[in-house]
């Protein structure tokens, strides 16, 4: 028999623990709990050794509760960053497993192909969607929504539909944060790595780099501002434009954590010391972050954490709807904060080109 295994402090051992124990992921866990078949027998069995060994248990009262009222859910996505899917994936697992509600995973090509994916899911009768970040900026699949009279939630949304809840940062405030914090490293040329033009997020924390440039007396130089879609390949291509400049900044802000480790590339191909020739810092404290060499400098806002509340504010919307109630949307704004790793440096512990 497997040996049990004590759990310091008295922390409940959750799904990602036996993930991580196993070497697989939060869903593959989930999919043999739930004695889904399209597991191989081998990681089934390890999956149920490793769940012995910790001594985990699913929270059988929620999922009991859940399944006399159960709620099939639709995770809608097009986001190009996988760290950051994997990072809403987690939270929206577990809390699916506390809530004994069933999830349903579905991709599409941004707002103009959701239509498609809508008809699919209303087919099956969905009776609720998560939508993350491009989507959850979209007026036009909020309306999609609304006119199926189909309940849904945004997760790190800046534009928050006014009839559905929303779990969000605030992205100007935050870029403001991580723009101010290189200001105060003694940085003066600062270039911004911008993300997909089609998201408004993206112009916030734009705006929000802008704001704090201008309280410290600095001007936004437009070849300081690269263009990036949120992907890696993006970074590494903005961050040649400005990292081949015989007056490169001394400090580059990328609008996410891909984007940021991208342009870290770069400055490795062009034989530059991060940070010591140049800081990069990136936005979303996503596993990318700690994934390249140095690790990054970001901001961190909680997506884990935002899903899950996502999903519970959706059940509630759900249950409230079902009881015939009207329901008030409930816009969470949750803390940011700046997580200070090797990618970042003061300017004075740094080579300088002005």
């Amino acid at each position: 028999m497997a040996r049990k295994v004590s759990r310091r402090g008295g922390n409940i051992v959750t799904i990602h623990d036996v993930a991580r124990h196993v070497g697989v992921s939060p869903m593959t866990v989930s999919r043999v709990i739930n004695g889904e078949k399209n597991v191989r027998e081998e990681t089934r069995q390890k999956v149920m050794e490793a769940v012995e060994a910790l001594n985990y248990t699913p929270n059988l009262a929620a999922r009991s509760l859940a399944s006399q009222d159960s709620s099939r859910i639709a995770l809608i996505y097009s986001n190009p960053s996988m760290s950051f899917l994997s990072e809403l994936l987690l939270g929206i697992l577990e809390q699916s497993s506390q809530s004994g509600c069933q999830l349903t995973i579905e991709s599409c090509d941004g707002p103009e192909g959701v239509a498609d994916v809508l008809d699919k899911l209303k087919a099956t009768g969905v009776d609720g969607v998560v939508l993350p970040p491009p989507l959850s900026d979209s007026s036009r699949v909020a309306k999609a929504l609304k006119d199926m009279k189909l309940p849904f939630v945004g997760v790190a949304t800046s534009r928050p539909s006014p009839d559905a809840p929303s779990v969000s940062v605030d992205d100007f405030k935050a870029a403001f944060a991580m723009t101010s914090r290189l200001i105060q490293l003694g940085h003066r040329r600062i270039g911004f790595i911008k993300g997909n033009p089609n998201s408004y997020y993206s112009q916030l924390r734009y705006e929000g780099y802008v704001a704090a440039l201008a309280k410290a007396g600095l001007m936004a130089e437009e070849t300081l501002v690269g263009q990036g879609y949120f992907t890696y390949r993006s970074g590494f291509d903005a961050a040649e434009t400005l990292l081949v400049r015989a007056d490169r900044p001394t400090a580059v802000f990328a609008s996410n954590d891909d984007m940021a480790a991208g342009a870290v590339a770069t400055a490795h191909r062009l034989g530059l010391d991060v940070p010591r020739d140049v800081t990069i810092v990136g936005f979303d404290d996503t596993s990318m972050a700690s994934s390249v060499w140095p690790e990054l400098t970001t901001v961190r806002q909680p997506i884990s954490d935002m899903a899950a509340l996502a999903l519970k504010l959706l059940l509630d919307q759900i249950k409230t709807r079902r009881a015939g109630q009207t329901y008030a949307p409930v816009h969470e704004i949750r803390d940011f904060s700046i997580v200070e790793r090797q990618s970042s440096a003061p300017l004075g512990e740094a080579s300088t080109t002005e």
